[in-house]
């Protein structure tokens, strides 16, 4: 089966598909964390093994709200990685994606495979200060009731197995990844 692919300039997006505007694959990420390094090198390894991603290339200016397109890829993709790194928390853009992540995982409509990248488990599951910290600036903002929400997603995706980058390099963790979403 041939694939298209298209680019979605309007959105700063891209968006490499199979059928239409779906993507198998949505990257989250933190962007000033990965973004040019491990997050660039797993697109770019994805789209090589002709898996289609979402992957937003222009990122979202502070104060911006998350657009609907976002959630849209989100709930049109079959695979969502969430890369888990040390200031993932402190974008509330990334916690919501994780958020209606989780909540898409429950009804079995989505797979989620998280990447700890230079984190723990435990960072993510509030148990150090590397993410509590940042929820709790995030609860002076948003309000105790989102990061809640949020707390729970976090703890939610610890639950489930992915990969950490310790003790492997980006090239090997990449291909396994990429070997991993197209079975």
């Amino acid at each position: 089966m041939e694939r298209k692919r298209s680019l979605s300039l309007e959105t700063g997006s891209t968006r490499h598909s199979s059928s239409g505007n779906k993507s198998e694959v949505f990257l989250s990420f933190r962007g000033p964390d990965t973004r040019t390094n491990f997050t660039d090198f797993l697109y770019y390894t994805l789209l090589d093994k002709s898996i289609s991603v979402f992957i937003d290339k222009q990122g979202i200016d502070v104060g911006e709200e998350i657009g609907p397109e976002i959630f849209q890829a989100i709930d049109d993709s079959k695979i969502c990685i969430p890369i888990l790194s040390r200031g993932y928390a402190s974008s509330s853009w990334c916690l919501r994606e994780l958020e209606h992540m989780m909540q898409r995982r429950k009804t079995n409509e989505l797979e989620v495979m998280p990447i700890f990248y230079d984190v723990e488990p435990s960072d993510v599951k509030l148990e150090t200060g590397v993410y509590r910290d940042a929820l709790t600036l995030h609860e002076q903002k948003r309000g105790i009731e989102i990061v809640q929400r949020w707390a729970e997603a976090l703890k939610e995706v610890t639950r489930i197995k992915g990969w950490d980058t310790k003790n492997i390099g980006h090239g090997e963790l990449a291909r396994l990844i990429s070997s991993e979403s197209v079975s």
